[in-house]
């Protein structure tokens, strides 16, 4: 019988520690290969890693909610054959230095001088919370460093609890929300009756973290105007009925992306990234939208490549195979990144308007909300038509206001006149 240490690979363009989300597997329990072990998530995506050997459990490395390095154990199994890894031996206590032999002064002092007592060493606990040293760097990963800039707090206050001192995430957590931490790394908090704690854990706390940075960081400003969908709706109708058996069932949002990518030809501005630290502004040809969709675990951004090169039934069959493997967790994590302005969207949800926040670093999101029958003015007669509010928000260093307006009231005569959406 032998022992296997599997450790947590870079899974990831310079990550340095990754999220535990989930566990698959429990102590004692017989894993054949390639069987899935644990969720791990990063900064880009959640990634279910595999056990690499047929055996059994002996221990896990790591709550659910608690960050492990790169390099660092997450899973120890019993196999068959192959040499036991070496128990890790315990350090032996440093030998007491043995007193200097006294100088030949020292030698004449009175024989009634007592030696002074020796004082035994403290024992720390090698869990227990270690402080910074005045003047030293803070030892803690660049996730963790970038979390607590982000936040304002200042690393060498905060007591580390991984191995040498190192500070985690759950360390800084801690620190947030009592000032201090137990000996255990833990909050120290006690179960208060009628009140259920949740700890803010995995995509739960990547969305809070990076909702709080955008508001922080983006001056925001949004703009409404209403749109007249009768005419699109009817169009969608007509080519739902008539459609192929392999094409899709179109919704809206394949218009909306088709009608957003012709608008940025025209004001390339809200196709753009900003880069805070450079002061740069990175404005982009190819128009790839990000597609806000609620999943169990959180909300998610699949990204529809290049949209400007696709037909309708392109875009709905995108739309549908990334929503569906982002509610399954089967997203690639070059599905979910690499956006370049956002569409949300509630459904019939949508409500009368909304403030969708940017999603960092674009310049620009789209909402639109709930399409509803009701009496308007037109041609100097009252009629019955489709109205739906369309909503957006932009960051207002990189777009002026009367750009993102000219930008929707393209939009909208594009969705007026939906014929002109498939125009050259």
């Amino acid at each position: 019988m032998g022992a296997f240490q599997f450790k947590l690979p870079d899974i990831g363009e310079g990550t340095a520690e990754a999220e535990i989300v989930a566990w698959h597997i429990k102590v004692g329990d017989k894993v054949k290969e390639d069987q899935p072990l644990v969720d791990m998530m990063t900064d880009k995506a959640t990634v279910e890693l595999s056990s690499p050997v047929e055996g059994v459990v002996q221990s896990i490395g790591g709550k659910v909610g608690e960050m492990a390095a790169v390099g660092s154990v997450l899973v120890t199994f019993a196999t068959e054959g192959g040499a036991d890894l070496p128990p890790e031996k315990p350090k032996a206590a440093p030998a007491a230095t043995p007193a200097p032999a006294p100088k030949p002064e020292a030698a004449k002092a009175p024989a009634k001088a007592e030696a002074a007592p020796v004082k035994a060493a403290p024992v720390i606990s090698a869990n227990a919370p270690k402080h910074t040293a005045p003047g030293a760097r803070p030892a803690a990963s660049p996730a963790v460093r970038r979390r607590a800039d982000e936040l304002g707090v200042k690393l060498q206050f905060v007591p580390g609890t991984g191995p040498q001192g190192r500070i985690t995430q759950a360390d800084l957590d801690n620190f947030i929300a009592n000032g201090r931490v137990t000996a255990g790394g833990g909050s120290g908090k006690r179960a208060r009756p009628g009140i259920q704690d949740i700890p803010v854990i995995g995509m739960r706390r990547q969305i809070a973290e990076r909702m709080q940075l955008a508001k922080r960081q983006i001056p925001h400003f949004t703009y409404v105007e209403e749109v007249d969908m009768t005419a699109l709706d009817d169009l969608r109708a007509h080519m739902n009925a008539t459609k192929k058996a392999d094409q899709p069932k179109l919704t809206v949002l394949p218009f909306f992306m088709l009608a957003m990518a012709k608008g940025i030809e025209e004001f390339p501005q809200v196709n753009a990234l900003y880069d805070d630290e450079a002061g740069v502004v990175h404005r982009y040809d190819g128009v790839h939208v990000g597609m806000a969709a609620q999943t169990d675990k959180g909300l998610m951004v699949p990204v529809i490549r290049h949209v400007e090169s696709l037909d309708v039934w392109e875009v709905a069959n995108e739309i549908t195979r990334l929503a569906t493997a982002a509610r399954d967790g089967k997203a690639k994590r070059e599905e979910l990144s690499g956006s370049t302005i956002t569409l949300t969207s509630l459904g019939t949800l949508g409500g009368i308007v909304a403030t969708p926040v940017i999603n960092r670093p674009e310049v620009a999101i789209i909402c639109p909300n709930k399409i509803i029958e009701r009496p308007v003015v037109k041609n100097g007669q009252i009629v019955v038509r489709k109205m739906m509010n369309l909503s957006s928000s932009y960051d207002h260093r990189v777009v002026d206001g009367a750009d993102a307006a000219a930008f929707i009231q393209r939009i909208k005569l594009l969705l007026e006149n939906p014929a002109t959406i498939f125009m050259p």
